[in-house]
Formats: structure tokens, sequence, C-alpha cells
């Protein structure tokens, strides 16, 4: 039989009761909440055998930033002698670095992830567009073009590209040859496809504009300005979502409708930049909710939640197998 001791010590045994959010990347901050997390001292927590940077360290409330040399979310909360259950959580792993995107990276329909290196304003650098292959093998796949910022796919894998700096908007072949498909788009980043294939971009300055299929231009909608950038995408509705920071700290995703009506769909977001929609029909945005950076997954009812925590996230994208990147 367990001794008296024995069974003190097990009700005193460190509790996780809830582990938020569901995922994280290095720099990440994972919220704890349980019961005895200090019971027998200073507490400790692991992710696989990597200990975490406490931020904040108490007996029923922890936060643990995520170190970079994490690669499991098999998280334990030690203290003293005692330690709690395992709980699961979803680490994000490095795939590529050098890299320097202001917006969604794209995936083909092979799995292969498409980023940019956009640089500073005016800045040309060696290679404008990595090719990411399904092995994470990053590869040279456009140069010689200025400051690249938006990226979407069309139906036939032909791939689309903004520069903010020229107010051009490329096309790219599988091959990786550029050419010219529209000019005079302003601030032009933001990109995105509707379902019959009409290209819209948004030009910051406050624009967003329409390019039929025979490439003619239509002004969409008019919006407030953005410091940064526009980010697009198509909802399951068929409208369209956009964000642009501004120098508010309470900004919006907005909702334009087919006919260029525009809504606020939701306010409240921290600098909100790369959206994107899973197969539910839920909106993904990198920004902040509350304090708290990373992406934020906001329902069909419009409710907010955490979904990944970390530092300097501008996008997002969906593998065919529903992985995040």
């Amino acid at each position: 039989m367990a001794s008296k001791q024995q069974m003190n010590q097990q009700s005193l045994r460190p509790t996780i009761g809830t582990l938020e959010p569901p995922a994280a990347i290095t720099g990440g901050e994972l919220h704890i909440r349980g019961e005895h997390l200090a019971a027998g001292g200073h507490p400790t927590v692991r992710l696989g055998n990597q200990p975490a940077q406490l931020v904040v360290a108490g007996d029923s409330y922890i936060i643990a930033r995520v170190p970079e040399s994490a690669i499991v979310g098999e998280l334990i909360v030690a203290s003293g002698t005692l330690e709690s259950e395992l709980h699961e959580t979803h680490i994000g792993i490095k795939i590529a670095d050098s890299l320097h995107p202001v917006a969604n990276p794209v995936v083909d329909s092979e799995g292969n992830i498409f980023s940019t290196f956009s640089g500073s304003r005016g800045q040309k650098s060696p290679v404008s567009i990595y090719k990411v292959d399904t092995n994470y093998n990053a590869k040279p796949f456009v140069t010689d073009l200025m400051n690249p910022t938006g990226l979407a796919f069309d139906r036939e894998g032909l791939l689309y590209v903004s520069s903010r700096y020229d107010g051009i908007v490329y096309q790219v072949t599988r091959s990786g040859n550029m050419s010219v498909y529209v000019e005079g788009m302003g601030v032009a980043t933001g990109l995105a496809f509707d379902p019959e294939e009409n290209l819209y971009v948004g030009d910051r300055s406050g624009t967003i504009f329409k390019i039929s299929r025979s490439r003619q231009i239509y002004v969409f909608a008019t919006l407030e300005p953005s410091i940064a950038a526009y980010h697009l995408a198509f909802g399951p509705d068929d409208s369209l979502y956009v964000t642009g920071p501004t120098t508010s700290s309470f900004d919006s995703i907005f909702h334009i409708s087919k006919a260029g009506e525009v809504e606020t769909f939701y306010r409240g977001l921290g600098r909100p930049q790369g959206i994107a929609f899973d197969a539910q029909g839920r909106l993904y945005v990198a920004a902040s909710l509350r304090g708290r950076r990373g992406i934020i997954r906001i329902d069909q009812s419009r409710k907010p939640e955490q979904f990944l925590s970390g530092p300097g996230v501008v996008g997002l994208a969906f593998t065919p197998s529903r992985a995040v990147v």
C-alpha cells in the first residue's frame, strides 16, 4: 500500500487544467492553468526534453516561452520531484530561413511553398521569390523583381506577384519565366482570385482593383489607407476579406460583397496582416488579440481565439494536407 506521504505527494502533483493556444512556434507563449503547479517549489516546464523559459510562474498559472530547440509538443510541468501528466500541443518547425516575406506564402497543388524576399522599398535582392519543395529544400525561383509583395495562383497553376515598388503585377510560369500581367496598380500589395478567376489587387493607398480575365481594370472598393499592405482572401461566401494595418491598435477585418459594399467583419485586432480560410470556413489572420501575438482564428459566428502563438508572423497558408505554413 502507498504510504500517507506518497498519497499526500500524489494529491499535490501538478495538474494541468488548460493549455492555450493549441499551437506555437519558437518564441511563442503557452498559457498553462491548473493546480499545484508550484507545489514542490519553483516550477519548470519541458517541451520534450527541452526546458522552456518561464515568463510567469505561479501555483495556478504559468506562461512558458517556446525555446528554439523545441521540436515536439509533449509538455510537462515539474515542481521539485513532482511532475504533471503529459499534455500535447503543436510546435511548428522551421523549414526555411533567410527570407523576407511581407504577406502570405502560397502553396501549389503539389505542396511546394513559395515565399518572397521582399526587402525594404527600393532594395534589389539577388533572389525575389523562393520555392520550398516538399522535402523543405529552398531554391531560387524568380530573380530581378523589385520588392515582391503579394502572391496568388490561378487555376492553371500560374503564379502572380505584385511589386509595391513599380505597381506592376507579374505573371510567372511554372519554370519561373516572368512577364507583365497588369500595370498601374499604385502601391500594389495583396492579391486574390475570385471563383470566376478575376484578380483583385490591393493598392495600400486606399483602393482594391478588380482585373477581369481580359485584363480590364475596375475600381472595386475603397478603404482607409494602410501603413504596410492590404492582405486579401476570398471566403466561403465568395466575398472578399481584407486586412490592412493602420496606426490604430484596434484594427479591423473588412468584408466586401460582390457589389463592392464594405462592412466591418471583425474589429479589435493589433496589426492584422495575412489571412486565409480553412476547409471549415474559419478565418485565420496573422495579428494580435488582447496583446497575444500570432495567428488568430475567427469562426463563422465571429468569435475570435488565438490559434498559434509566435512573434513576427506576417502570413500563413494551408497545404494540400491541411498543415499550416
